[in-house]
């Protein structure tokens, strides 16, 4: 124990505690009763007390447990770890908001700005609408028919048969007429070019109906004749002739 005195005396450091280990004498001895004892606590309590007198200096209490880990710093650790996640979680959280927004506005503002300009980004530039020379023109009768169609100087197409009728080429019926049993059909190839067929007795297609250059769209029972017109706008045209029964575009 003197030992450890003089080394803290050393040191030049104030004592407040000590650890006092008590050996256990011989039984050579007689033990002194549990009263004449001091107490380990008394025992620590003394050597403070005289190791602080040799030093003649005050007794600063020193905590000596583990300083206090600070919460808030670990709470935040984290975000000096990955700083590239961070930045791909930020730009993922944008990228959600703009959606959101896109949805929203388009939900209940669709004239909105943001959406014209989204809008402007998705469809690019509009396609152009192909010439009415760029279409193949087919039959308007079937192959087995024994119709005899003709083509006048003003390039209506006409014939007086039982049969089925076919449009000039694919496109969409943008509207069926009917007077006294005999529909008028109007079909659209683009949106200026466009063929109407009058003398039908019946139509299969209603209104709306794309309709392909193989495929009926009406039928004539052959009581009257039926005509086939095509117009580039309100220009009636006849810039073709007949290959046998198809109509075929002057080159």
């Amino acid at each position: 124990m003197e030992q450890e005195l003089d080394y803290a005396e050393m040191l030049e450091i104030p004592v407040n505690t000590v650890n006092v280990v008590k050996k256990k004498g011989l039984n050579l001895f007689k033990r002194r009763t549990e009263k004449e004892q001091p107490q380990e606590e008394e025992l620590k309590d003394m050597v403070v007390e005289n190791v602080n007198e040799r030093m003649g200096a005050y007794v600063y209490a020193e905590d000596v447990s583990d300083p206090p880990v600070e919460e808030k710093k670990k709470r935040f650790d984290w975000l000096n770890k990955d700083k590239g996640t961070i930045v791909l979680i930020s730009e993922l959280a944008a990228a959600c908001a703009l959606a959101v927004a896109i949805f929203l506005t388009n939900l209940f503002m669709p004239s909105s700005l943001i959406n014209t300009f989204v809008g402007a980004l998705g469809s690019g530039a509009p396609a152009a609408e192909p010439a009415y020379t760029d279409f193949t023109l087919t039959s308007v009768v079937s192959d087995f028919s024994d119709a005899e169609i003709t083509v006048a100087e003003n390039g209506v197409l006409s014939f007086t048969a039982e049969g089925a009728v076919y449009p000039v080429c694919k496109g969409k019926i943008s509207s069926v007429t009917e007077k006294d049993g005999k529909y008028t059909v109007q079909i659209a190839h683009t949106s200026t070019f466009s063929s109407v067929i009058t003398g039908l007795t019946q139509v299969y297609s209603a209104n709306g109906t794309e309709v392909a250059a193989n495929l009926p769209f009406g039928y004539s029972d052959g009581s009257g004749e039926v005509q086939v017109s095509m117009y580039d706008g309100e220009t009636l045209l006849n810039c073709y002739k007949l290959s046998g029964e198809v109509p075929v575009w002057n080159s």
